[in-house]
């Protein structure tokens, strides 16, 4: 059985600076132990990524990829088929990661929905639908204020693509938002 190996989304590649196995020594035990979360440089938790069990990676990356947009940053290969990926959202630094999951695991999702926002939300849309996919609720002006189209992944993890632009940080107004929806 072959080994999982590892290909960056770059072809050059540079050997490590600093061998693992004198890792150890040059970094204090309790060092190695701490708990592996991302800090701002305030000391604030930050938002990493987030994770997207699938049945096929590939195809996975088909989907985020080519038809999203996202720039792969890496993948790891068992027996040359990609079983991880991670990708950066082609407008800012968030990102997501494919994993494989395993034969008789389910990657329903029920309660959990990725959002992602695009200033040209309608052109977006539909330029999807001329590559061939289906939205399952076209742009529309949602109650709270954000413009909301819906799809699903070829897993079926739902997808909101919304633009909600200045008001993406401020409380929702109701009101507000009803009387921009009938506008």
């Amino acid at each position: 059985m072959k080994k999982p190996t590892r290909k960056k989304a770059s072809a050059k590649r540079t050997p490590p600076a600093h061998p693992a196995k004198h890792a150890s020594a040059k970094h204090p035990r309790s060092q190695q132990n701490k708990a592996s979360v991302t800090l701002d440089a305030d000391g604030k938790l930050t938002f990493n990524h987030a994770m997207v069990y699938v049945k096929d990676v590939e195809r996975g990356l088909s989907f985020y990829r080519d038809l999203l947009g996202f720039k792969l940053i890496e993948d790891f290969r068992y027996e040359n088929k990609p079983v991880y990926a991670r990708l950066r959202a082609p407008g800012g630094d968030g990102t997501i990661a494919l994993h494989q999951a395993g034969p008789e695991v389910s990657v329903l999702s029920d309660g959990v929905r990725l959002y992602f926002e695009v200033r040209e939300l309608d052109d977006f849309c539909r330029n999807l639908e001329k590559k061939g996919f289906h939205i399952t609720q076209l742009p529309r002006m949602m109650p709270w204020g954000w413009r909301h189209a819906y799809l699903n992944d070829p897993d079926g993890h739902e997808i909101s693509l919304y633009w909600a632009g200045e008001n993406r940080m401020k409380k929702t107004v109701m009101k507000a938002a009803q009387k921009a929806a009938r506008a």
